[in-house]
């Protein structure tokens, strides 16, 4: 993963994911050379659990809050009580 704040053309031809943090949009989502749905949520969710802090960097500074809670913790079923 590489982040960079202006793209290159080289960019575009090399890279398979290119997310615009701007403007919250997918520019370019190919996984094995077969095009992928440009769906930013779905991207960014999966980008959020290998490079959490990464992410959460690139929207605090543009300008975006972000919160975010593992699927883990929200499908878990609660402990039971053992007494």
């Amino acid at each position: 993963m590489a982040v960079a704040k202006n793209l290159k053309t080289r960019d575009h031809a090399t890279a398979n994911v290119i997310i615009d943090f701007k403007k919250l949009e997918v520019v370019k989502c190919t996984m094995g050379g077969v095009a992928v749905p440009k769906d930013f949520d779905r991207i960014v969710e999966y980008y959020m659990e290998h490079y959490e802090s990464t992410i959460t960097r690139l929207f605090n500074e543009n300008g975006y809050d972000v919160e975010y809670r593992k699927k883990d913790a929200e499908t878990q079923p609660p402990e039971a009580n053992p007494s």
